[in-house]
Formats: C-alpha cells, structure tokens, sequence
C-alpha cells in the first residue's frame, strides 16, 4: 500500500486526525481538511440530488454541500440528535460539509501506528481507505477525505479542483 507508507515518510512524528464515529465503528480524516465543526441543522434540499447529499446550507455566503456519510456508507436509517454533526471540510477549492454521529477528539498517530487495509477483496471499495489506526484499544479506519469526495459516484468535486 503506497498510501501507508506516503503516511510514513509524511511525518516520523506523526499526524493527527479528527477521531469520528458512524454508526458502530470510529473513522479518522486529517485534521488539516478540517475547517470547523457545526452541529446539525436540516440543510434546503435540491432537486434530483443523490440520496446522500442532504441538501445544501448558506456558511456566510457560501453554499455549502451536505453529505450525509451514513447514507453514503450504507450504515441504515440515520437518526439526527443532539451529538449529530457537520464536519465543514476544505476539499480543493470547494467546501462541503460531512454529517457525522459524534466527534470524538483529535488524535496523534505516529507511523507505527497506523496499519494497511486488509485486502478484502473486491467486494468492498477500499480506495479511499489510507489504513488503520491503532491506539490502545481503539482503532480508526482513516479516510482519504480528497479521494471519497472527489470520486466519481460523489460528484461533488472535480479531480482537477484538487490539483490547483
């Protein structure tokens, strides 16, 4: 896995990332992505709009695509309550927001930490997957936030958004 070892080389004193939950299990995005944390408000909806994304919000001035990562991951019927948020993340030149269960906290890895994704086969689509985190007795699936939403089924952002 090139993508591990890119973690690796990126940093020997490790990267932190913004600790998440969906459903039953703990995900993990670079912390840099990150532009701020909201709690969850219904967005406008659009017509014609994946399931997925949830509609759109006005973020001072800016419209703001909501992504409903539940739906996205097919992980059931998504409840909204108080601990539910949207993670405003800076993807390329474009802003999109993340709708999560709860945030758990920010978290350093050190390389050693973080493990490559079991090969499961082609079942299930691990691109956007970088590998696991370890720390204790939790364990973080990390996310490549610029390739889930730049994908082609999000249709959120253009490849070439990412590269300017």
């Amino acid at each position: 896995m090139s993508n591990v070892s890119e973690l690796h080389a990126a940093s020997s004193v490790g990267a932190e990332y913004l600790a998440f939950t969906l459903g039953q299990e703990e995900y993990g995005i670079d912390i840099q992505k990150v532009g701020e944390i909201r709690s969850y408000e219904a967005p406008t909806r659009i017509a014609n709009a994946p399931d997925f994304v949830k509609g759109v919000v006005n973020l001072r001035g800016i419209i703001v695509p909501i992504v409903d990562m539940r739906i996205k991951f097919n992980l059931g019927t998504p409840t909204y309550d108080q601990f539910t948020v949207v993670i405003i993340l800076n993807i390329g030149h474009r802003v999109v927001g993340m709708v999560v269960d709860r945030v758990s906290d920010v978290t350093t890895l050190l390389p050693d930490q973080i493990k490559p994704t079991p090969e499961i086969g082609s079942a299930l689509n691990t691109e956007h997957i970088v590998g696991l985190g370890t720390i204790e007795d939790r364990m973080l699936i990390l996310v490549d936030i610029d390739k889930l939403m730049s994908s082609a089924d999000m249709g959120l952002i253009e490849t070439t958004a990412l590269a300017a």
